[in-house]
């Protein structure tokens, strides 16, 4: 058996798609998968942008002085 690589196996993949589903499908498939990709990184980059808020937000309630509470 030989022995195939991660390339070898992306080749094959991509022509049984073409083979099964036509060159218009797979272009179609691929643009969706495109897409999801920038939206997935556009998602991402939201949520580490809220983390570091968050963080930040944090960091300025350690640094302020507590004031004592009033027990009167």
């Amino acid at each position: 058996m030989p022995d195939l690589g991660f390339t070898e196996i992306i080749i094959i993949v991509i022509a049984f798609g073409i083979f099964f589903f036509g060159g218009k499908k797979v272009t179609e498939f691929a643009r969706g998968l495109g897409r999801f990709t920038g939206e997935f990184k556009k998602g991402r980059q939201e949520v580490e942008k809220e983390l570091q808020e968050e963080e930040k937000e944090v960091q300025n309630l350690k640094e302020t002085p507590q004031r004592p509470e009033d027990k009167g």
